[in-house]
């Protein structure tokens, strides 16, 4: 995390509150030291931030500081803690982290009420990643990053019968099913749109090509098709 998200998230989380906020727990939530925590608080302090207390007691803002919290309703906040859960359970570390963070961001500048009804939403995504979804995570953050890159990637796919071919593609999107990711792509081998699932990617390389979306071959076009794929299976 950068540190200046972080010293944002350090004001952000102090907004709202009544009591004074203990810089364990936001050394706990921010994944960094407490004397991270201490640097960054005493820093802003001497930026003119008016944040009062002091390590072992506690810090609070100043009276009069805060600023108006944000107008959700109680459905659309279940609606964006559920999500982010969703996308720390399934989706790559980095997306979980970015997921977790604007939830922090969000949270830190609700109303007491609306704070206290995200923490008791019963809809949950439990997250276990042993050493494979770890790995797999990698590779959706690493496919994610070749997207927005628009960088040419060279597979050996393995397919539902075990088959293996070497694909070279042009990605374009992820789509999670519930259950399993597919990667959208432009397949330079069939001349088409292919999907592959990450799972049955045995190896993954860039090849250092950086492709343009033509018209045909974009993002547009392939969803197009694929919605009158699927249409046509109705």
């Amino acid at each position: 995390m950068r540190r200046a998200d972080r010293l944002f998230l350090i004001i952000n989380a102090l907004r709202g509150r009544r009591t004074a906020l203990q810089a364990r727990q936001l050394a706990e939530t921010l994944g960094v030291s407490l004397r991270t925590i201490y640097r960054d608080v005493a820093d802003l302090q001497l930026s003119g931030v008016p944040i009062e207390g002091e390590a072992g007691v506690g810090y609070v803002l100043r009276k009069g500081s805060d600023i108006p919290p944000l107008m959700f309703t109680a459905d659309e906040l279940e609606s964006l803690v559920v999500g982010t859960r969703f996308v720390r359970a399934f989706a790559g570390a980095k997306l979980a982290e970015g997921a977790q963070t604007a939830l922090m961001k969000i949270e830190a500048v609700l109303p007491p009420e609306l704070r206290e009804r995200s923490a008791r939403t019963r809809i949950y995504a439990p997250i276990w990643r042993d050493e494979h979804k770890l790995a797999f995570a990698a590779r959706i953050d690493r496919l994610h990053a070749a997207i927005e890159a628009r960088q040419v990637l060279q597979l050996a796919y393995r397919d539902e019968v075990g088959s293996i071919s070497t694909r070279e593609v042009e990605p374009l999107c992820l789509a999670f099913w519930g259950g399993k990711w597919t990667l959208g792509t432009w397949c330079r081998l069939r001349l088409d749109f292919r999907n592959f699932r990450p799972d049955r990617i045995d190896e993954l390389a860039e090849t250092g090509e950086v492709f343009d979306e033509g018209d045909g071959r974009n993002l547009d076009a392939y969803l197009l098709a694929m919605r009158g794929y699927y249409a046509g299976m109705e």
